[in-house]
């Protein structure tokens, strides 16, 4: 025994000593890994907020600009619920739809130009397909053009307090000069609850009739976690899976947000952890209005000639276009065809400031005077301000908003080389080598499908900046185009089909 002992120990400390190398190891191992992981991150933002008493519960990065994504929508919304409050339109007006909303790209309710639907079938669309074409289509009437729907946002949202927001349209497609905050949407999600009780209840709707088609909304944690009722989803490619929830359970409420996850699954799964962490600490006791309400005097509503023929009569796309839709919003990653936005840039998360314009170098009077209101200390607008916003329309526009640029068709220019007839679009990059090398990649992965397609690229400007769609071509018709975009998605690749 006694010699056996120092043998014994003797093991024994060789196996220390390799747990402790092992450990060291993996510790080194971590460190490495971790500058990679909080890069991919690096979008991440987040805030709950105490509906009740206006109290922040938990914040990260809530200041950080972010691109919104169709979060754009909440505003779109509201403005709209504020011209039903004041008898301007009601909820069977006709939305009628313009070349320029027809041709928004999906998500989209395929509205045909000069055709319409209800106001109330606009409002569901938004909320659950998120319809691109039906948010230009209501700006377009509340505000004559999108262009002039965006500084109504903007000076709406300078009016509510969220100082670091700027709408360049109405739903939320990629423009780098559109940003906002976690805390900013979380004001907005508190608005609509306290401002529009009568219209809140749109945001609950899980899905709605339309034609023959029933759409389901996007928001999976509608029936999930209790006491969600709404309120929106939001992707592209820049912004990463965005989400505001409103949840009410008993005497207690929260507004959260959660912006810049990895999938949409992520997202939900990090929303409904904010929300059964921080639920429970919530006040019982309901503190009054938390959010005033911005009294700026608005346009009045363009009058829009309807159409003779204006019964809703929605493009269908092919059945199996259809299928394939219906299974992807049944996806955890979320990436359906309507909130994919194809024309994404790929753009750092460091969002930059608007270029100056004679707009902003006049220091905005509406952002200065909600700063000085609500005090620059304060994380959250808590109570209405004794004196009005003083000041018309037209200065609220000019004060809150820099000048747009003017939007891009849909192609800026086109190449000789494009061809004609319908496409399938995979990806838009700022970099033409990198669009041809991911036309490159598509074909190598999807061979079968795009035997007969030629890839090419597109140059189009957006924001001052040159970017490249990836497509291919050589497909004849639009059913051909689908059914080659439903393959590839089979085979994990974003696409939609566009005809030339």
């Amino acid at each position: 025994m006694r010699q056996a002992l120092p043998g014994k120990v003797f093991k024994a400390a060789i196996s220390f000593k390799s747990f402790m190398t092992f450990a060291l190891a993996a510790a080194i191992g971590l460190a490495t890994v971790a500058p990679s992981s909080a890069a991919k991150d690096s979008r991440y933002a987040a805030i709950v907020i105490d509906a009740n008493t206006g109290k922040v519960l938990h914040q990260s990065n809530a200041d950080s600009r972010r691109y919104p994504a169709s979060l754009t929508k909440m505003m779109t919304l509201y403005l709209t619920f504020e011209a039903l409050s004041r008898g301007k339109i009601n909820k069977n007006t006709k939305v009628v739809f313009s070349q320029n909303a027809a041709a928004e790209p999906p998500t989209k309710i395929g509205v045909k130009a000069g055709n319409s639907i209800t106001v109330e079938t606009a409002i569901l669309s938004l909320i659950t397909r998120s319809a691109n074409d039906a948010s230009t289509a209501l700006g377009e009437m509340i505000a004559g053009s999108e262009e002039n729907f965006a500084r109504m946002m903007t000076a709406k949202a300078r009016g509510l307090g969220m100082k670091n927001t700027v709408f360049r349209n109405a739903n939320g497609l990629p423009n780098t000069g559109q940003f906002t905050t976690a805390r900013d949407m979380a004001t907005l999600g508190i608005a609509l609850r306290e401002h529009f009780p009568q219209y809140y209840g749109y945001f609950s709707t899980r899905s709605f009739a339309y034609g023959r088609q029933r759409i389901a909304n996007h928001n999976r944690l509608l029936g999930r976690v209790k006491g969600v009722d709404g309120i929106k989803t939001g992707y592209t490619r820049a912004s990463g899976f965005n989400l505001v929830s409103s949840v009410q359970d008993g005497n207690r409420s929260l507004v959260a947000v959660v912006m810049g996850g990895a999938s949409g699954a992520s997202r939900d799964n990090k929303m409904a952890e904010l929300i059964k962490t921080y639920l429970p600490r919530g006040s019982t006791r309901d503190g009054g209005a938390l959010v005033a309400k911005a009294d700026t005097a608005e346009p009045m509503l363009a009058k829009v000639a309807l159409p003779k023929n204006d019964v809703p009569t929605p493009d269908f796309r092919p059945q199996a276009e259809e299928a394939i839709e219906v299974a992807e919003v049944a996806t955890d990653d979320e990436v359906a065809i309507d909130e994919v936005a194809m024309d994404a840039e790929v753009a750092p998360v460091a969002i930059p400031a608007p270029k100056p314009t004679i707009g902003l170098t006049a220091q905005p009077k509406i952002a200065m005077a909600s700063a000085e209101r609500f005090g620059r200390n304060i994380p959250f607008q808590i109570r209405k301000p004794k004196e009005a916003i003083p000041t018309t329309a037209a200065e609220a526009v000019e004060q809150a908003y820099a000048q747009p640029e003017q939007a891009p068709a849909v192609d800026a220019f086109k190449t000789a080389s494009v061809p004609s007839g319908w496409a399938v679009q995979v990806a838009s990059s700022p970099s033409d080598a990198e669009a041809r090398s991911i036309l490159e990649k598509t074909a190598k992965q999807a061979p079968r499908v795009l035997a007969d397609a030629s890839a090419y690229t597109v140059p189009f400007e957006k924001g001052g900046v040159t970017y490249f769609r990836a497509r291919f071509a050589g497909f004849e018709t639009k059913d051909a185009a689908w059914k080659a975009c439903n393959a590839l998605k089979k085979q994990k690749v974003s696409c939609y089909a566009i005809e030339q």
